[in-house]
Parts: C-alpha cells; sequence; structure tokens
C-alpha cells in the first residue's frame, strides 16, 4: 500500500509541477497592435457541416485583417454545406468553395482535404482551421506578428471551447485539463528536439513557403493525430513550431451533446500516447483510480493534501484556458468518470478496428 500511495503522490506531484509551470509561463497568444499586409489563406476543409460553417465565415468576414482569402473544400458533404458556402461565396470575393477528389488508397479524409486546399492556396501563409470556429479581432495580425518574430515555420493554437449543454462540461474541459498538466507548452519550442511536440488542428498557421516545400499534409496522410505528427515532421527538417493557449481570439464549440463528445474524443485521445495502450491504461489508472486509494487510507492529512493539489490544479488549468473555475472543481469527479468511459472505448475501438469518423472507417 505504501508503494501504491507513493507511486499516486508522484504522479499527481508530477502534474501539479507541469500545471505550475504552464500558469506561470502562460502560454498564450499575445495581442500585438502592429497591422501587417501579408496574404494569408484561411483553408477550411468541410464535410457536413451545414451547422456550424457560416459562423465561422460570417466571423472571418468581419474580423478586422483584410489580406485574405478563404478557399473552403467540400469532402463529400451529404447536407446542405456546399450550397450554403456557394451561397456565401457568391457574395463575397474573397471566399470560394471547390469540390475535394475522391479519397485515396492510403489517406485519412481530413488529411487529403488539407492537402487539396493547400495546392489551390496563393498566400505568403496557410492557415487550416476547422469549420466549428469563430475568429475574433486581432487573431490574424497577432498570429502573423508570432511567427515573424519567432521565426517560424508552424505555429498552432489550442483554442478557447465555447460549452453550452451540461454534457459537453462533463467533457471538453478534459482536453485543456490533460494537456496542461501533462506538456509544459513553452517547451515545444525552447527544445528543439522534435520528441516534444503537441499542435492542434483546430488552428495550424504555417509558413507558405516552408510548406510548399514539405509538404506536410502528405507527409501524415494516413496519421490519425496528424497535428502532432506535422509539429514533429516540421521540429525535426529543423524548422521552429510554436504551440500556444488562443487567449480568446479564436473559439470552438467542438461537440453540442454529453454522447458526440465522448465519441469524439475517444476517437483520437488513444492516438496522442501513439496507440501505446500500456501506458495509456497507466495514466488513466493513476489519474483516475490514485485519488481512491488515497481516500481509501482515510488519512485526513493525506486526503486534504491530494485534494488541495488536484483542486489548485483545476483552478490553474480553468484560468489558462478561460473556463469556469467553479464548474471544473464541481464536476471534476463526474468528468473523471466521463474520461474512464473515454477511456474504455478508445481501447475497446482500437482493438477492435471500430472507430468511425463522419461516416469513415478510420
Amino acid at each position: 500500500m505504501i508503494i501504491a500511495i507513493s507511486a499516486v503522490f508522484f504522479f499527481i506531484i508530477l502534474r501539479f509541477s507541469v500545471t505550475l509551470f504552464n500558469f506561470i509561463s502562460d502560454p498564450k497568444l499575445r495581442r500585438v497592435n502592429r497591422h501587417y499586409t501579408d496574404q494569408v489563406s484561411i483553408l477550411i476543409p468541410v464535410r457536413n457541416e451545414e451547422e456550424n460553417i457560416l459562423t465561422l465565415l460570417q466571423s472571418i468576414h468581419h474580423q478586422d485583417y483584410k489580406y485574405y482569402e478563404v478557399i473552403i473544400l467540400d469532402d463529400d458533404s451529404s447536407d446542405d454545406t456546399f450550397k450554403r458556402c456557394a451561397d456565401f461565396a457568391a457574395h463575397h470575393t474573397q471566399f470560394r468553395i471547390i469540390k475535394g477528389d475522391s479519397l485515396p488508397r492510403g489517406w485519412l479524409g481530413k488529411n487529403y482535404a488539407c492537402y487539396q486546399l493547400a495546392e489551390q492556396a496563393r498566400g505568403n501563409f496557410f492557415l487550416f482551421i476547422d469549420a466549428d470556429e469563430q475568429i475574433s479581432d486581432g487573431l490574424i495580425n497577432s498570429a502573423v506578428h508570432r511567427m515573424y518574430m519567432q521565426k517560424l515555420g508552424l505555429l498552432s493554437l489550442f483554442t478557447n471551447q465555447q460549452m453550452v449543454s451540461f454534457g459537453e462540461k462533463l467533457v471538453t474541459p478534459l482536453m485543456h485539463y490533460i494537456l496542461l498538466n501533462l506538456l509544459p507548452l513553452r517547451l515545444i519550442y525552447l527544445i528543439k528536439n522534435y520528441s516534444i511536440a503537441a499542435a492542434s488542428g483546430q488552428f495550424m498557421l504555417f509558413d507558405a513557403e516552408i510548406y510548399r516545400n514539405n509538404q506536410w499534409h502528405e507527409q501524415v496522410g494516413d496519421k490519425v493525430v496528424e497535428d502532432v505528427e506535422i509539429m514533429r515532421a516540421v521540429k525535426e527538417t529543423g524548422y521552429n513550431g510554436e504551440t500556444l493557449l488562443a487567449n480568446n481570439m479564436v473559439s470552438c464549440r467542438m461537440y453540442k451533446n454529453y454522447k458526440d463528445a465522448v465519441n469524439g474524443f475517444s476517437r483520437n485521445f488513444l492516438a496522442s500516447f501513439n496507440f501505446n495502450v500500456l501506458w495509456f491504461l497507466i495514466y488513466i489508472v493513476l489519474l483516475v483510480s490514485g485519488p481512491m486509494i488515497v481516500m481509501m487510507t482515510l488519512d485526513f492529512h493525506l486526503i486534504f493534501f491530494m485534494a488541495a493539489l488536484i483542486i489548485l490544479m483545476r483552478v490553474m488549468v480553468s484560468l489558462c484556458a478561460g473556463q469556469n473555475v467553479w464548474y471544473n472543481i464541481i464536476l471534476h469527479p463526474l468528468q473523471m468518470f466521463s474520461l474512464t468511459l473515454i477511456a474504455f472505448l478508445a481501447v475497446q475501438r482500437h482493438l477492435t478496428k471500430t472507430i468511425v469518423w463522419k461516416g469513415r472507417k478510420i
């Protein structure tokens, strides 16, 4: 029992240390007053996004950066996505939509869509974003400034998450909670070794010349977690990559209910551990079951110390991510239950090879 408790506290203190580093270093994209005139190609892959896409397109149209083109690629949607985009583009000259080609063997859908979008783009920078996002004033200027200041080949942002339903609040905060106590984000830029990598496909800004010379999406055409793999490839090739928090300049509502959120997270959660089921299960057991082992000791001092560390982690992560602190503290037990369910589904679907997303088997 002593060994188990020691392992649990080592794990908690390690995670707390990473969270504290992220909280103090505050890895957010900073707003700048300088204005740039570089042409930015905003590239949006879409598949059955009729409910989301117009919100994104309107947010792009109304934001303050004017030197851009928007190319939307419809990836064989079965709803009215193409028509809605085409109608919008007909009244806004900087927007256009194209039909994607049939998915070739050896590619995943989003990766091939992004590859085709890059072939059509003409900008000095390529910005890949998802259809369920909204962007705000200052985003593109600040991001372009960061590209120049840090001499980046790739800048990726973890967007602020919009959560409306109760079910979303039980799942979506887990993304930032796990990210910010697992990896010190500042080290992605500071440490040049490609093994230190994280990225979010919700916002990927590339130096266009570097992208054209390396064709990043073609390199990871069959990868589920293509964003992380691209960041690794960028760093391995010798370019600078950086991942930051969006600082409320771009937001996303990933899912609209509990079922969709659980299914969505289970699709790529295991991939974040390079599909190593053993390490994944050890992580989940320590994260979820560890506190229960400590509570079984009935030692008030140990329980209080553990609870204080967990609460402080939730406070720091919530403040970094722009989330409601009290919700995440109160809902923590239910979020841990949701994480257990997600982990079970991730392993089960990986072993049975039944991962499906937007009608396609992965």
